[in-house]
């Protein structure tokens, strides 16, 4: 079973979460809120694990449709719920930006089947109301 252990780290609200296998990330409040910029903050750590579980996926995908990606970037933002408090992901707005000899389709039909069936970050951010738009650029191979 995964296991997170968090520690304080670093003043008000600096924490450190370490996986079961030594995999760590900071984490903070905004300044705002009395943090001082020592990590992430929580909410936005969901947008990162939206960004690696599709990345995988959609890697994955295209590695078996024998697509040629030499270089993958993405970029996700986000609206959350205006007072609200929990303040959920609103709207989400994924770019996934491919490199190298990839048909369109194949590239827009992985990222399609990656939010809406396989990633589960996705389905959890979707399943608290989170509406996932997204946009597929390929790019010559740098």
């Amino acid at each position: 079973m995964p296991t997170i252990k968090l520690s304080w780290e670093h003043g008000d609200f600096g924490f450190v979460a370490t996986d079961e296998n030594g995999h760590s990330i900071k984490m903070d409040s905004s300044p705002e809120s009395g943090g001082e910029n020592f990590g992430v903050r929580p909410m936005q750590t969901l947008l990162m694990g939206l960004a690696g579980c599709s990345a995988i996926d959609v890697i994955s995908i295209l590695k078996k449709q024998r697509q040629d990606v030499v270089d993958y970037k993405m970029t996700v933002s986000g609206e959350r719920e205006k007072g609200k408090e929990p303040s959920l992901w609103q709207s989400i707005n994924v770019e996934f930006h491919l490199y190298g000899d990839i048909d369109p389709d194949k590239a827009s039909r992985a990222v399609d089947l990656s939010v809406n069936k396989y990633c589960s970050v996705a389905a959890t951010l979707m399943g608290a109301g989170a509406a996932i738009k997204t946009q597929t650029f390929i790019h010559p191979a740098k």
